[in-house]
């Protein structure tokens, strides 16, 4: 996420509720309902006395009475629990949950965030429905009306990274010399119709402060597409859809045989790509998350298994080293998680 970008807190608050991120954490369970609360021990101070910690359902809010003697909203809650401040809280939030980061931010000035406290005795304003994850505005992403054809399809950078020119050339990614892609290995985007939306352009080689690792165009929204998408569509019903985080785990993917392939170009799923993926399955269907094995790999792959299973059956394939991705596996262990759906 930018620097120079500003977080919405109060859309972030909107995104989540507590009973998620008390499931998140693995707490649900201590808790018991009564009609509009939820009651246990307080997980902050890890105290043991069952009605100490309370939280609102309608309000979205928790008191300790307790030790903390402290109250406040998810990202509060969040805040404390991992010892950050608001800021990170939310950042945190925004990969946990796969918030799609350009609804929650901006480049103007954020409001003055909401007290911490949760009201205890003054009666709390009526409560605003609960806000089911936002869905992009402003139309779909345009198909673009031209195309960047004098591309190197050999370039060393793309060798580098294991790629054949024949994928290379299936893809259309290649490496551009001049325009907004100049430097960068310049990967077509087509949205589920097959059209061209965009060209993301990654960086040939390891990227400087000044060089961001992918430049993508101004205007353009990711979360609306998923890389891919088009030709794995078209892939036979009964393989399944493997989901992961970047382009080049895709093509490499693709390129062992494994066609029904899909880039989230990230590690979230936003609330279009989930209307993709369910739009485009059934409940036979099998989905195949395979996101990196880092701090963001590994909160994505929760939430969006959380979220498909609800309609497709999940599998979550975890690596055994830190920072593996797809592309790093080898044909024979494809193979072994895989199986022979290609």
């Amino acid at each position: 996420m930018p620097k120079s970008s500003f977080i919405d807190f109060k859309a972030v608050k909107a995104a989540i509720t507590m009973e998620r991120v008390l499931e998140h954490y693995g707490l649900l369970d201590q808790f018991k309902r009564s009609g509009d609360n939820l009651s246990g021990p307080c997980p902050i101070h890890q105290g043991s006395n069952p009605t100490q910690f309370r939280v609102s359902i309608s309000k979205n809010v928790w008191n300790c009475f307790s030790e903390c003697k402290h109250g406040g909203n998810t990202l509060d809650f969040i805040s404390r629990m991992e010892k950050i401040t608001i800021h990170a809280a939310a950042l945190k939030a925004i990969a946990w949950f796969g918030i799609d980061a350009a609804a929650v931010t901006s480049d103007a000035e954020p409001e003055a965030e909401e007290p911490d406290e949760a009201p205890k005795q003054a009666p709390a304003p009526r409560p605003k429905p609960e806000t089911p994850p936002k869905m992009e505005t402003g139309g779909p992403n345009k198909p673009l009306n031209f195309r960047l054809d004098k591309l190197d399809r050999e370039h060393a950078y793309i060798k580098k990274r294991g790629l054949t020119l024949e994928t290379a050339v299936d893809f259309g990614a290649g490496y551009c010399e001049k325009g907004m892609m100049a430097g960068r290995i310049a990967i077509p985007i087509h949205n589920l119709d097959g059209k061209v939306v965009a060209y993301a352009g990654r960086f040939a080689g390891e990227p400087s402060d000044e060089h961001p690792k992918y430049k993508l165009p101004q205007g353009f929204r990711k979360s609306l597409e998923l890389f891919n998408i088009d030709r794995a569509i078209k892939e036979p019903k009964e393989s399944p859809l493997i989901i992961v985080e970047g382009f080049f785990g895709c093509m490499s993917l693709h390129q062992q045989g494994y066609r029904k392939v899909v880039a989230l170009m990230g590690s979230s799923l936003s609330a279009a790509q989930e209307k993709l993926i369910r739009t485009n399955t059934d409940s036979r269907s099998q989905v195949i998350v395979m996101l990196d094995e880092d701090e963001a790999g590994r909160a994505g792959r929760e939430d969006i298994a959380m979220r498909l299973a609800k309609f497709v059956f999940v599998k979550v394939h975890t690596f055994e080293q830190e920072g593996m991705q797809p592309e790093h596996l080898t044909a024979e262990e494809l193979a072994a998680i895989i199986g022979g759906g290609k």
